[in-house]
C-alpha cells in the first residue's frame, strides 16, 4: 500500500486560504492630463439638453462651460 506524500487537513487548509486571501490592491488610476476631457455618461432632462442643442453644434463645450461656471472654476 502507497502512503499519500500530503494529508487532508493540509490540502483543506491550502484550499481554504486561496479562497479567503485578500485579492491583489489594483494599481491607482493614473492622473488625466491637464485639460483632458472625460467620457462619461449623464442623464439630464429633455428640455435641458434642448436648450443646448438649439445652439447647433459644439452644445457638449456649452453643457461642460455651464457646469464650470456653475461649480465656480
Amino acid at each position: 500500500m502507497t502512503r499519500r506524500t500530503t494529508d487532508s487537513r493540509h490540502m483543506a487548509e491550502m484550499a481554504f486560504k486561496a479562497a479567503t486571501s485578500m485579492p491583489a490592491p489594483t494599481a491607482a488610476k493614473a492622473p488625466s492630463l491637464p485639460g483632458a476631457k472625460e467620457m462619461v455618461s449623464l442623464r439630464i432632462d429633455r428640455d435641458v439638453l434642448d436648450h443646448f442643442q438649439e445652439g447647433g453644434p459644439g452644445w457638449q463645450d456649452r453643457i461642460n462651460d455651464a457646469l464650470r461656471q456653475a461649480a465656480g472654476k
